[in-house]
């Protein structure tokens, strides 16, 4: 059982490997000032989309504040966009739509070279190699008064139960009515903003002095907030431990059902490691199991919390693969942790997080951690935990401060 000392200093070291995960500011803010250009083409007067207001504003893990660097730094960020469109030509189908969309970006000789190959419901733009990313741009149909219901629904007084007003309708080639139906209400149906919303209720914690400005979260220009709730921390750890255990695999744990287990046994902990150690333990009990009347047996259920008919483990059917490594990810996250917790001493500590979230960002971590920890010797406020070994702010004995007079 951990002290309050001991958890305190455990989530500092925590809290910076999600600091030292994060995409930089610079990155961020490149990003956005990207994807803004690509809204500003597609909505210029002359842009056959322009009737209908095009916008685009980020989802996925952009959005939650849940991304992190990849392991290899010159592997690309995957920036995944919304382009929304209020209303369409009543002759337009799924096609027609995303074909309109493709076009505009077509008539621009930059975003040309860019783009890649059509994507499903996507195209992708690939942006030059200094840059490392890419951006996946979905087309899609939202309600008159769309961005009004987004920002209410994102307020920090709205208590934001409502997803379903939220939906919106995609492009998606491998729908029967792909090319043939021009009614939306009959598209396939997508709610990434209900999602986030979700997320965050889930993530938000009163009694923290933090807060996330939701509002920021769906801006289709959101400013960069280095600040982050337990929760997304935990996600950001978790995706990580992720990457370096199924490094190049393509059936490692999805990022959404890791977000989602995540999310569902996440109890408010207001300590980092508190957090961890809890959703570690308990994501397992999130999995249903549901049987199949089409294949006759019963199969795992990960229910989407916003649209709870959808499985976003029904990929486990024809890759059952994939449920076998998410089991034994599961199994490493709560070793690893329960090993790390064990330590004492910061080399100790050290040593046992190299393997789970690889040594050379761990290295950058107790660089930054010891950084921190000289500046606040040298003021006289760091404490140790006696016992332990372990330094922090809130222990019982002060520190002694280095004092570099080489030999008597």
């Amino acid at each position: 059982m951990l002290t309050q000392e001991e958890k305190k200093q455990f989530s500092e070291i925590l809290e910076t490997l999600g600091e030292t995960l994060d995409i930089t500011e610079t990155q961020y803010n490149t990003a956005v000032s990207s994807y803004g250009a690509v809204g500003e083409w597609l909505a210029k007067p002359e842009s056959s989309l322009a009737p209908y207001k095009p916008v685009v504003r980020p989802q996925g893990s952009f959005m939650l504040g849940t991304m992190i660097k990849p392991i290899c730094e010159d592997d690309d960020l995957d920036i995944d966009l919304v382009c929304e469109l209020t209303g369409k030509n009543p002759q337009w189908t799924q096609y027609h739509l995303k074909q309109v969309v493709g076009n505009r970006l077509k008539a621009n000789e930059t975003y040309k070279n860019m783009l890649d190959r059509e994507g499903r419901r996507c195209w992708t733009l690939m942006y030059s190699d200094s840059a490392n990313y890419h951006m996946d741009i979905l087309p899609s149909l939202v309600c008159s008064g769309y961005n009004i219901v987004l920002e209410k629904a994102f307020s920090d007084t709205a208590l934001g139960k409502d997803y379903e007003s939220l939906a919106i309708r995609i492009t998606d080639n491998k729908q029967n009515n792909y090319y043939t139906d021009t009614i939306a209400e009959n598209w396939m149906k997508s709610n990434p903003f209900g999602y986030g919303r979700w997320f965050f209720n889930a993530a938000n914690v009163a009694s923290l002095r933090k807060s996330i400005m939701l509002a920021e979260a769906v801006s289709p220009v959101p400013k960069y907030n280095k600040e982050k709730l337990p929760l997304q921390r935990v996600v950001q750890i978790l995706k990580r431990h992720r990457d370096m255990m199924f490094d190049g695999d393509e059936d490692k744990p999805i990022s959404i059902i890791i977000t989602t287990l995540a999310s569902r046994a996440y109890n408010k902990e207001t300590s980092i490691i508190d957090a961890l150690t809890n959703v570690g333990t308990n994501m397992r009990n999130y999995i249903e199991s549901r049987y199949d009347s089409s294949i006759g047996r019963t199969i795992k259920w990960i229910p989407n919390p916003v649209n709870p008919e959808e499985n976003f483990a029904d990929k486990w059917v024809e890759h059952p693969q994939r449920e076998k490594n998410f089991y034994k990810w599961l199994n490493q996250v709560e070793q690893d942790i329960q090993t790390i917790v064990q330590q004492r001493g910061l080399h100790n500590i050290s040593e046992s997080m190299g393997k789970p979230f690889g040594e050379k960002i761990v290295t950058k971590v107790f660089s930054a951690l010891g950084r921190k920890n000289f500046n606040l010797r040298e003021n006289g406020v760091l404490k140790m935990a006696i016992g332990t070994g372990i330094l922090s702010t809130v222990g019982s004995v002060t520190a002694a401060a280095h004092n570099f007079h080489g030999n008597d």
